[in-house]
């Protein structure tokens, strides 16, 4: 898988894509404001409000969907492909604060500081680097497994799919984010789904899980001072049988 999620740029881009202000994020009164706190919202589509018990949040990034599960779980696995986003997603839960840079233009940055979430629990989050095409064989089953934006970013995204009804239990949920950019750079052309990517999901997915429901879940991330990526994700929601 690529690298480029090693790099200090992407970790500041996502710190800030996760922990910043809407404020810090976009300023401009014209934006998609609707697409902001995206983290946040994915956390939502789990249906009921009832406590839940052990959470998985794979492809965690850094962090702050694991730290807003952990409100509502008792215990939160945050996993992710690059350590140096899971270096900041610890950072962030331990010590309450991370600082970076956002950058603005050509060689203008300005220091920032992503700060935990009031009213979460770290001492229920943890933070692990690796693959989620091949996770440790000793991880268990969970309540929840929330995927944000993960699937389509998988050399081999059908190992996934294979693996989640052993880490789903009978009648726990499934949040699934993917913006469907299914890319050569990370995902080889004969591993795409070959019509939508709802219908490959519920091909691989039907005979463990019920869809429940699918929605758009816009998001935004800022680039520079007035370069943002803004793009709808296809969010499904799934109940394991």
């Amino acid at each position: 898988m690529s690298n480029i999620y090693e790099t200090e740029k992407l970790v500041g881009e996502y710190l800030l894509f996760h922990y910043a202000t809407p404020e810090e994020t976009l300023p401009h009164a014209s934006g998609p404001h609707e697409a902001l706190g995206f983290p946040v919202r994915t956390t939502e589509l789990f249906p009921g409000d009832a406590p839940a018990g052990r959470t998985l949040d794979l492809g965690c990034a850094t962090g702050r969907s694991a730290l807003e599960l952990a409100r509502t779980c008792t215990e939160v696995i945050g996993i992710d492909f690059s350590q140096a986003f899971v270096d900041a997603a610890e950072e962030v839960r331990a010590k309450g604060e991370r600082a970076y840079t956002r950058l603005e233009e050509a060689h203008q940055n300005t220091p920032l500081t992503a700060l935990r979430p009031e009213g979460t629990n770290p001492d229920r989050v943890s933070f692990e680097a690796g693959d989620a095409m091949n996770l440790r064989a000793d991880l268990g089953s969970f309540d929840r497994v929330h995927a944000a934006n993960l699937i389509c970013r998988l050399p081999e995204p059908k190992k996934l799919l294979t693996r989640l009804p052993d880490l789903v239990n009978s009648g726990g949920h499934l949040v699934l984010t993917t913006p469907c950019t299914w890319l050569g750079e990370f995902t080889p052309p004969e591993n795409w789904p070959t019509g939508s990517t709802l219908d490959w999901l519920q091909e691989n997915l039907s005979a463990h899980f019920d869809l429940l429901s699918s929605t758009d879940v816009p998001f935004l991330i800022r680039e520079t001072a007035r370069k943002f990526q803004w793009t709808v994700a296809q969010g499904s929601v799934w109940q394991r049988k």
